[in-house]
C-alpha cells in the first residue's frame, strides 16, 4: 500500500516514522528542502515517546506529484496550507483514495471539501501528542496518547475501522468514531485554552497553569468556546470543561503548543484556525469572545514584530 504524508514537520515526521513499520510504501512531502535531504541521505532520526531509532524506508520529496496513486493521503500541514494542498490533490486524487486530515483548530475538512468529494475525506484528532524538530532529519517525540478517526460524511463505518487498523498496526493507540465532530470540538477546547495563551506568555502548559493570572485568561478563552459549542449543539462528553482542560495540561506540563514552537522558529502560526476561529464562530451564534479576541490580536502582533 502506498501511503503519503503531506506535511513533514514534527507531527508529520512522527506519523511517517511509525507508519513505516508496516512495510508499506511511505512518501513524506514537505517544502523544507534541508529536512527532506537529510531524511533521504541519512534516514529520519526519531527519539522520545515512541523509541529511539533511525528510519530508513521513507521516501521524502518536495514534489507533491510524488504522492500520485496513493491509497491514503494524510495531510499533516498547518491549517493555512490546506487549501493549497487541496487544489493540487484535486488534479489527481481518485474516487477510491482516502484523504485523512489531522490539524489543530477547526475548518480543515471544510476547506478540503471545497475541492474534493467530502465522502473521501476523513477527520483525525490527535490527542495528547507532542513533537518538535531538533534539526533537519531529527525529530523528538514528546508524547503520544490516541489518534481518533471518523468520516466527514457518515457513509460506511467499516471504512473508518479499516483505516484505524492501519494506525494500530503501526504502533499507535487509535480508535474509530462515528461522531468525529464531538471529538474535534473537545480537542478544539484544549487548543484555544493553551495555544494562544502559551504563545502570548511564552510558556509551557505547566507554566501557564501555574500562574493564576495567566491561567484565568486561558480559561476565559475556553469558556467562550464551550458556550459556542453548546449553542451549536455539540454534545460534549464531559460535564466540567475546566476539569477537562486542566487534566489535559497536567498530562504534558513541559510541552509547548505547536503555535509557540512556530513563534520561536519565526514561522506564522495557525492562530486564525484556533483562537481566531472562536471570534468568527462567536459572531455566528451571538456570543461575545473578548478573551479570544485579545489573545488573537496579541499573537498576530507578536508575529508581525518577529518579521
Amino acid at each position: 500500500m502506498k501511503i503519503s504524508i503531506i506535511g513533514g514537520g514534527a507531527m508529520g515526521s512522527i506519523y511517517a516514522a511509525l507508519l513505516a513499520k508496516t512495510n508499506n510504501e511511505i512518501i513524506l512531502i514537505d517544502v523544507w528542502r534541508e529536512h527532506i535531504a537529510a531524511i533521504n541521505n541519512y534516514g529520519l532520526k526519531i527519539e522520545g515517546a515512541s523509541g529511539k531509532r533511525i528510519v530508513n524506508n521513507i521516501k521524502a520529496s518536495t514534489d507533491l506529484n510524488a504522492t500520485k496513486n496513493s491509497e491514503i493521503y494524510i495531510i499533516a500541514t498547518k491549517t493555512p496550507q490546506i487549501e493549497e494542498v487541496a487544489i493540487e490533490l484535486k488534479k489527481f486524487v481518485k474516487n477510491d483514495e482516502k484523504i485523512l486530515t489531522i490539524q489543530n483548530g477547526l475548518g480543515s475538512g471544510e476547506i478540503l471539501a471545497k475541492y474534493i468529494d467530502p465522502i473521501n475525506i476523513f477527520i483525525g484528532v490527535a490527542e495528547g501528542f507532542g513533537a518538535s524538530v531538533i534539526k533537519p532529519g531529527h525529530v523528538h517525540h514528546n508524547s503520544m496518547k490516541m489518534i481518533r478517526i471518523g468520516e466527514m460524511v457518515q457513509t460506511n463505518f467499516s471504512r473508518v475501522t479499516n483505516l484505524t487498523k492501519l494506525w494500530v498496526a503501526s504502533g499507535f493507540e487509535a480508535k474509530a468514531f462515528k461522531d468525529i465532530t464531538q471529538l474535534v470540538w473537545e480537542k478544539y477546547i484544549c487548543n484555544v485554552t493553551f495555544s494562544g495563551p502559551c504563545t502570548v506568555f511564552e510558556s509551557t502548559l505547566g507554566d501557564l497553569m501555574s500562574k493564576p493570572e495567566h491561567w484565568h485568561i486561558a480559561l476565559g478563552c475556553m469558556w467562550e468556546v464551550h458556550k459556542i459549542g453548546l449553542k451549536r449543539g455539540v454534545q460534549f462528553s464531559f460535564q466540567d470543561p475546566e476539569k477537562y482542560v486542566t487534566e489535559f495540561g497536567q498530562r504534558m506540563p513541559k510541552a509547548k503548543p505547536s503555535m509557540l514552537l512556530d513563534y520561536e522558529s519565526k514561522r506564522l502560526s495557525e492562530i486564525g484556525a484556533i483562537n481566531g476561529m472562536a471570534i468568527n464562530l462567536g459572531k455566528s451564534v451571538g456570543i461575545l469572545t473578548p478573551y479570544n479576541e485579545v489573545i488573537t490580536a496579541m499573537v498576530i502582533h507578536k508575529e508581525k514584530m518577529m518579521r
